[in-house]
C-alpha cells in the first residue's frame, strides 16, 4: 500500500469509528425527523384538551354550523345570559365565551377571557371567526350556509403557456414549490456539511502541526502527499457520512408511520426535474471539495490548534452569508441578492438550486454557475498545494495575515 493510501486509511478509519461520527449522524437524523414527524411528535407528548369555547348568537341567522369543533378548539352553544357564561369563564369551565351580533349586515365578536389564551389559540380563534363572518356576509344575500362555502371554496384552474418557443416551459406552482423545499434541504446539508469538515480538517492539521507531529511525518512523506491524503480522506469521510444519513433517513421515512411520510418525499421528488437532482448532487460536493481545500489551507497557517477557529473564522462566516441569502430567497427567489450570490463560488453551492428549482432560468446560467465554482476549485487547489507546501513547517505569530507575509518572506 502507498504512503498515500496508508494515510487516507489512517485518517479515515480514526475518524468514522469517533463517537463525533455516529453523533452527527444522529444529530441530522433527529433535526429531518423533528421536521417531518413533528405533527406526530407534537399530538403524542404536547397535545393538550382542547380549549372549551361558548358562543351566544345574538343574530337572527343559525350560524351554529359555522363553528365546528376541532382538536384544539371545542364549542358550545349555552342559551344562558351573557352574565352567567362570564361567570363560568371565571370559574374555569369555559376558556372564553364569544358574544357575536349583526352589526350592518356585518358579524361582530367580542372574546372575554379570565386568562389570557396562547398566541396559536388566539391566531385559530382569530381564524375561523373571520371565515365565519365571510360566510355570514355571504349569505345576507339569501344563499344557503353550503352555497356560500363553495363560493368561498371555489378555486380557479390556472395553466402556464409559453409563447417563447426557444425557452424551457415554465414551472408549475407545484414544482417550484418543491423546488424551494428540495433547495432548502439542499442548502442546509452543504451548509452543515461545510461548517463540519471545514471545523475538522482545519483543526486536525494544525493539532499535527502543533504537537511537531507533522515534522516526523514530513520526513518521509511529501507535502503534497499529506495534503491529498488530508483532503481524500475527509472527502471520504463525508461521503460516508451523507450515504449513512440518507440510508437511516430513509429507512425511517419507509417504515414509521406506515411508510406515509415516504410517501410525501416521493410526491415531492416527482414534482423535480432531473436536472435539478444532478445539480444539487453535483453543487454539494463540489462544494464540499472548495472548503476541505481552503480548510487544509487555513489549518496549515497557525501555529497551533488553539489558532484554528480564528483561522477559520472568515470561510465560516462566507458559509454562513450564503445560507441566510439561501432563507431570505426562499419567500422571492427571483431577486437581484439571489441572482449575485448563486455565482459566487463559496455561496453557489446553496443558492443555486434555489433558482434552478424555483424559478425560470434557462440551462446556460446552471452551467455557468457550475464553471465558475469547477474553476475556482481548481484554481484553489493548485494555489493551496503551493501555499501548503510553504507552509505547514513554518511558525509564526499574529494574524493570518501576517502568517501568510512571514510565510512568503521565509520562503522567497
Amino acid at each position: 500500500m502507498s504512503k498515500f493510501w496508508l494515510l487516507v486509511k489512517q485518517l479515515y478509519v480514526q475518524k468514522v469509528k469517533a463517537k463525533s461520527f455516529i453523533f452527527s449522524i444522529i444529530l441530522y437524523v433527529a433535526v429531518i425527523s423533528g421536521v417531518m414527524f413533528w405533527s406526530d411528535i407534537k399530538e403524542a407528548f404536547f397535545q393538550e384538551d382542547a380549549l372549551q369555547i361558548a358562543l351566544i348568537n345574538e343574530t337572527d341567522v343559525e350560524i351554529e354550523s359555522l363553528f365546528e369543533s376541532t382538536s384544539d378548539l371545542e364549542f358550545s352553544f349555552p342559551t344562558d345570559n351573557l352574565e352567567k357564561v362570564e361567570k363560568q369563564v371565571v370559574d374555569g369551565d369555559f376558556a372564553a365565551v364569544i358574544f357575536v351580533e349583526d352589526q350592518d349586515n356585518s358579524l361582530t365578536a367580542e372574546i372575554a377571557t379570565f386568562e389570557p389564551l396562547t398566541f396559536n389559540d388566539q391566531l385559530s380563534l382569530s381564524s375561523t371567526l373571520q371565515y365565519a363572518g365571510k360566510i355570514y356576509e355571504v349569505q345576507q344575500l339569501n344563499l344557503t350556509a353550503e352555497e356560500a362555502d363553495k363560493i368561498l371554496q371555489s378555486e380557479t384552474i390556472i395553466t402556464m403557456k409559453n409563447l417563447n418557443e426557444q425557452s424551457v416551459s415554465g414551472k408549475s406552482e407545484d414544482e417550484k414549490a418543491a423546488g424551494i423545499g428540495a433547495s432548502f434541504l439542499v442548502g442546509f446539508l452543504i451548509y452543515s456539511f461545510v461548517m463540519t469538515f471545514l471545523s475538522m480538517i482545519t483543526t486536525d492539521v494544525a493539532s499535527e502541526k502543533g504537537s511537531r507531529v507533522l515534522e516526523v511525518l514530513l520526513a518521509s512523506v511529501k507535502p503534497a502527499t499529506h495534503f491529498m491524503a488530508k483532503l481524500t480522506g475527509t472527502f471520504l469521510l463525508a461521503l460516508t457520512q451523507i450515504g449513512g444519513l440518507l440510508l437511516v433517513q430513509g429507512l425511517l421515512f419507509a417504515f414509521i408511520d406506515g411508510g406515509s411520510k415516504w410517501d410525501v418525499v416521493q410526491e415531492i421528488a416527482n414534482e423535480l426535474s432531473l436536472a435539478f437532482i444532478g445539480y444539487s448532487v453535483a453543487f454539494l460536493l463540489i462544494t464540499i471539495i472548495l472548503y476541505l481545500i481552503l480548510g487544509a489551507l487555513l489549518g496549515s497557517l497557525v501555529s497551533k490548534v488553539e489558532e484554528s477557529s480564528q483561522a477559520m473564522m472568515p470561510a465560516m462566516m462566507v458559509g454562513i452569508i450564503g445560507f441566510y441569502v439561501l432563507i431570505s430567497g426562499m419567500a422571492s427567489p427571483d431577486t437581484m441578492l439571489i441572482k449575485v450570490f448563486s455565482y459566487i463560488p463559496f455561496t453557489s453551492g446553496m443558492v443555486m438550486p434555489l433558482r434552478i428549482g424555483a424559478t425560470d432560468i434557462s440551462t446556460f446560467e446552471p452551467i455557468l454557475s457550475m464553471a465558475i465554482l469547477i474553476v475556482t476549485v481548481v484554481l484553489m487547489f493548485l494555489l493551496s498545494l503551493s501555499f501548503y507546501k510553504r507552509s505547514v513547517l513554518t511558525y509564526s505569530s499574529g494574524g493570518i495575515i501576517q502568517k501568510i507575509k512571514t510565510v512568503l518572506k521565509v520562503t522567497t
